[in-house]
């Protein structure tokens, strides 16, 4: 099954043996204190933020068209990119993919040796699951398959039985490895192209027809790559793009070559890669689905009826873990002793090292996912950005450096700190017991972050009497046996981290997703809410799709809005961890050494929401921080977290583009007070 880094944990010879079979078919603070609602400044007394997975912006909305002429929308539509269909436009080549070289040290901006000739063909990628959950669970696990899930509705629980690739999969002892994903044609040309999932049942005896259909939508595509200096490089940084029409000169022009040259860094052999398909990415990353022609069709209605953000982005470069528990801090973990101060990890493979391997064009040294998912003894989720000879760190320093503003906190990276910058896991299980090595954490405490000291949103909110709870749907069978500790996503919740709630009765916030549903339905919904699906549902590329977290988001609108006391008084963000590695033509603005990173998506479902608004502010996950913060009248959570920062000023001919960076907005113009609920 598939783990929180996006690649398949190793299995027993049994099971991988009925996965071979199958994949050879197609060549107060307290949980139960008041809620308080009488120090807001505004009508909203529940926040309520659901958090999918790995999607940007232009994956999802690439073809929207606000319902209200007047309004506009930066995607790949309004851009010329490509046309409603789905086919290029008249400005495809503004998201042509460059190739480049990297032979020596780690590059932000590498010198570009021209453009793909054509998209190397998408792969099915580490994790792209070769048969829907449903069917896989029930040949592997007949006890307990994966056929229903709590987060969907009678109506929706079918979806679990639709998707797979139909195609290999990764499982090195076997000799298995991903493939080119025969349901997309070879040659595609070099830019975005509309990605739609097939079901196995479809088959790959032909060359795979982007057109659109139910089937293929509710399908399983692969999954791109998404780690720190990866996504970094993918973006092409440089003050030397700069322009009026990019003020932080990022190109977003490499994706395809970062796939290629390094991905995961894992190839079939271990060693750099000899072509275009060596790392199991292709042009995956390139795939956007087409809003246009029905994709997304719940999301659709959602921005149709409420209000979007065109210019929210993910906290960091790189994956889940740090993107999540921005959602909780507004800043960024480390690596710390038992007691909870900055400390060196113990093992040395913990620190990253993206210089290229010698003899190699880009294929990093040390960076990839840890042993328990890839079952090697590589690994790398830490740096320490206040040291400029550390590998990667200068040549994002000198970018910094080299803008017309300044970075954040200098960079907001403290003298001898190792910040985790990829997926490394929290030394508290669900429980707030110290991590041992058990199904739920199968390395133990040697991959964890050790205990979290800054502060939390959740103990801000405590601190005021203010309630609050994490709703992480499979908690309670984390530590079970597979396929059910797969589900739930420890490194997903920043509030698991944290020494301050793991070891007190704050650990009672944290609640099984179940509970969320009963809170609605009796109206004891706390003032801040946080929900996570699990990955049946969550909507991450490969294990899940699309509708089933759509499916999972609508479960929760539909159950607020049918207690109307409580709809009359609640703003419900959705959004998701991060992009996933799936390229974005949007603008980003340097804050910190950490990010900011691509756009990702930005629904606000509230009875205060501007219907059809398309909301231009710049904003990130610290946004939501913020929002809270304002609502609730509390301050910045410490010196360094990005809620300190100022809301963005722009000129109005430029509304993307902050003329006083670094500044996030606080969501606030997403809604309409005046309204009536």
């Amino acid at each position: 099954m598939m783990t929180r880094s996006g690649v398949f944990a190793p299995a027993s010879s049994s099971l991988v043996l009925a996965m071979a079979m199958l994949a050879a078919g197609c060549g107060g603070g307290g949980s139960g204190g008041p809620v308080l609602i009488s120090n807001t400044t505004t009508p909203i007394r529940h926040v309520m933020v659901i958090i999918g997975e790995n999607r940007s912006f232009d994956n999802i909305f690439a073809t929207y068209v606000p319902p209200d002429p007047s309004q506009h929308v930066w995607n790949l539509l309004s851009r010329g990119i490509v046309s409603a269909s789905g086919a290029p436009g008249p400005r495809f080549s503004l998201a042509a993919q460059q190739q480049a070289l990297d032979t020596s040290i780690y590059q932000l901006s590498p010198l570009k040796t021209g453009p793909f000739a054509s998209l190397p063909q998408p792969s099915t990628t580490l994790s792209a699951l070769p048969a829907s959950p449903c069917l896989l669970s029930t040949l592997l696990f007949p006890k307990t398959p994966l056929c229903t899930d709590v987060g969907l509705d009678p109506a929706h629980q079918q979806l679990l039985s639709i998707g797979g690739t139909g195609q290999s999969f990764y499982e090195p002892a076997l000799g298995l490895f991903p493939v080119p994903d025969c349901r997309y044609p070879s040659g595609l040309k070099n830019g975005p192209y509309w990605l739609v999932g097939a079901s196995a049942l479809n088959g790959c005896g032909a060359p795979f027809p982007i057109a659109p259909a139910p089937l293929q939508y509710t399908g399983t595509t692969g999954d791109p790559a998404h780690r720190f200096f990866q996504m970094w490089q993918q973006n092409d940084c440089s003050a030397a793009h700069i322009s009026a029409s990019n003020p932080s000169g990022c190109a977003a022009d490499l994706y395809v070559w970062v796939d290629t040259s390094v991905g995961w860094q894992i190839t079939a052999d271990g060693a750099p890669p000899a072509g275009d398909e060596g790392t199991f990415q292709g042009g995956i990353a390139m795939g956007f689905y087409n809003m246009a022609a029905g994709d997304y069709p719940y999301f659709l209605s959602l921005a149709q009826s409420f209000v979007i953000n065109d210019n929210y982005h993910q906290f960091m470069m790189g994956g889940s873990a740090g993107n999540s528990q921005a959602f909780g801090t507004a800043d960024v973990y480390f690596h710390t002793d038992s007691k909870g101060n900055p400390a060196p990890p113990a093992l040395p493979n913990l620190i990253e090292n993206p210089n290229p391997q010698p003899a190699s064009n880009n294929f990093y040294i040390q960076d990839r996912p840890d042993p328990g998912d890839i079952g090697s003894t590589s690994s790398g989720g830490f740096v320490n950005c206040s040291d400029t000879s550390a590998p990667g760190v200068k040549a994002i320093r000198d970018y910094l450096g080299a803008l017309p503003y300044k970075p954040f906190n200098n960079a907001n990276c403290e003298a001898g700190v190792f910040y985790q910058v990829d997926n490394e896991y929290p030394s508290f299980d669900a429980q707030g017991n110290p991590v041992v090595r058990s199904n739920a954490f199968p390395n133990g405490p040697d991959f964890s972050t050790g205990p979290q000291t800054i502060p939390t949103i959740g103990d801000a909110l405590s601190a005021k009497g203010i309630s609050w709870k994490y709703y992480g749907e499979g908690m309670a069978d984390a530590n079970r046996d597979p396929p059910l500790n797969q589900l739930y996503c420890a490194i997903c919740n920043p509030f698991q981290y944290a020494r301050s709630i793991m070891t007190s009765d704050l650990k009672n916030n944290l609640q099984n997703l179940e509970v969320l549903y009963s809170d609605i339905a009796s109206g004891s919904l706390p003032a801040v809410a946080f929900v996570k699906p699990d990955t049946l549902v969550d909507g991450h590329p490969g294990s899940s799709t699309p509708p089933l977290f759509e499916a999972f988001v609508q479960k929760i609108v539909e159950a607020v809005q049918k207690n109307s006391d409580l709809w009359k008084q609640t703003a419900i963000l959705i959004t998701f961890d991060e992009g996933g590695g799936w390229y974005d033509s949007g603008y980003i603005q340097p804050i910190d050494f950490f990010g900011d990173g691509p756009r990702t998506a930005m629904i606000a479902v509230s009875p205060f929401a501007r219907p059809g608004f398309v909301d231009h502010t710049y904003a990130d996950h610290a946004s939501i921080v913020k929002f809270i913060e304002k609502n609730w009248r509390l301050a910045p959570l410490s010196r360094r977290s990005r809620d300190n920062l100022p809301n963005p000023t722009v000129d109005p001919a430029h509304p993307y583009f902050p003329i006083n960076s670094p500044a996030i907005g606080d969501l606030m113009n997403m809604f309409d007070f005046t309204r009536q609920p």
